[in-house]
């Protein structure tokens, strides 16, 4: 039902699974004890890993996600030309909600590929196979209201795509400190297309070839 390779100007992501990502390689990124997680995790909903087999668990959740149409993660690399070319940047993903034909934007990335403008160009992507791949009506994203990084990023894909933002969600998710606010946006498929933001993007199946 997915694509297994989304390629943009300088990006290829890559479903978030043990056949396409190494789960060694997920733990030296993710790992207690490297010297960026405090700040990669810092907004995120999730603590380091402790052990290779939280990594491997993380990339089987991935698999069912998608088999379960629950939601689809991808490792964004980045393409050839780019600093890091090939490595693991970061993640990210939609989450669907088929009963409210809606999704909801996820992504982290690593402390050196920040300030890019790769959130977006993932944001871009992943809009577009959820409005003119699989027809969802509405692409929501959120970010912790005290995250002014992902607000910026967010602020400006979420205006080239013509949506808007809907306001502050208050106690929205528990963390150790407490109920925390988070901002939301969305963005239908409608205001999309009547923005037509322009970008490249190219999905493929397993075998290389065009999807669908």
């Amino acid at each position: 039902m997915f694509p297994a390779i989304i390629e943009t100007e300088r990006l290829r992501l890559e479903p978030r699974t043990p056949e396409y990502v190494d789960a060694l390689a997920v733990y030296e990124h993710c790992r207690e004890g490297h010297p960026h997680i405090d700040e990669v995790t810092e907004y995120l909903p999730w603590e380091p890993h402790s052990t290779p087999n939280e990594s491997a668990e993380f990339l089987e959740r991935g698999a069912e996600g998608r088999d379960e149409r629950e939601g689809i993660d991808y490792v964004i690399r980045p393409k050839e030309g780019e600093a890091g070319a090939g490595e693991i940047a970061g993640f990210g993903g939609l989450s669907f909600d088929w009963d409210t034909d809606s999704a909801e934007l996820g992504t982290w990335l690593r402390k050196p590929f920040w300030g890019r403008g790769y959130s977006g160009e993932r944001a871009l992507a992943l809009a577009e196979l959820a409005f003119e791949g699989l027809d969802v009506e509405v692409v929501t994203v959120t970010h912790d209201a005290d995250n002014e990084q992902s607000k910026r990023a967010i602020e400006k894909y979420i205006e080239r795509m013509g949506g808007r933002r809907e306001g502050t969600l208050r106690n929205f998710h528990p963390s150790s400190d407490g109920p925390v606010d988070a901002v939301r946006y969305s963005v239908t498929q409608s205001e999309y297309r009547d923005a037509d933001p322009d970008h490249e993007v190219t999905f493929l199946d397993s075998d290389g070839e065009p999807w669908p």
